[in-house]
């Protein structure tokens, strides 16, 4: 019920989201989302790729600080408040998301997000019917 997601450790200066891109390049390895939260001095790039497993050895040979993550992906529907009711029903159960984001494919939302509480949200969607993408479905995405 949950993808693998890579947070990488960046720092800002010119030239180190470059060496990440190249690794994934040169690896056939295809990014379906991405995202960076910086601060003054680094980034935290997270994203979602083809091949999660691989993309994290051939990031950790290369001597880059990655760390591979389980986080839940949901599709909606792309229509105006299919988030806020998916996030609804996560909220009402008493779960926090750590952290999320959203991008369009392919004609659906997808809403990635993280919880410390895995077992509730697990649960959570199954009790609310909420439509998860699993691991084996990245391949279609990519």
């Amino acid at each position: 019920m949950t993808i693998n997601q890579l947070s990488i450790f960046i720092e800002n200066r010119a030239g180190t989201l470059v060496k990440v891109l190249d690794i994934l390049k040169q690896s056939s390895i295809q990014i379906v989302a991405s995202t960076i939260a910086d601060t003054a001095e680094y980034g935290i790039y997270r994203l979602i790729c083809s091949e999660p497993a691989r993309a994290y050895q051939e990031l950790k040979s290369a001597g880059v600080a990655v760390a591979l993550s389980d986080v839940f992906a949901l599709e909606l529907d792309n229509e105006p408040g299919c988030a806020a009711d998916a996030i609804r029903s996560i909220s009402d159960a008493g779960i926090g998301i750590t952290y999320m984001y959203t991008f369009l494919l392919n004609g659906k939302g997808i809403l990635i997000f993280r919880t410390e509480d895995t077992e509730k949200a697990r649960e959570t969607i199954i009790l609310n019917n909420l439509k998860f993408i699993a691991e084996k479905d990245l391949s279609k995405w990519a």
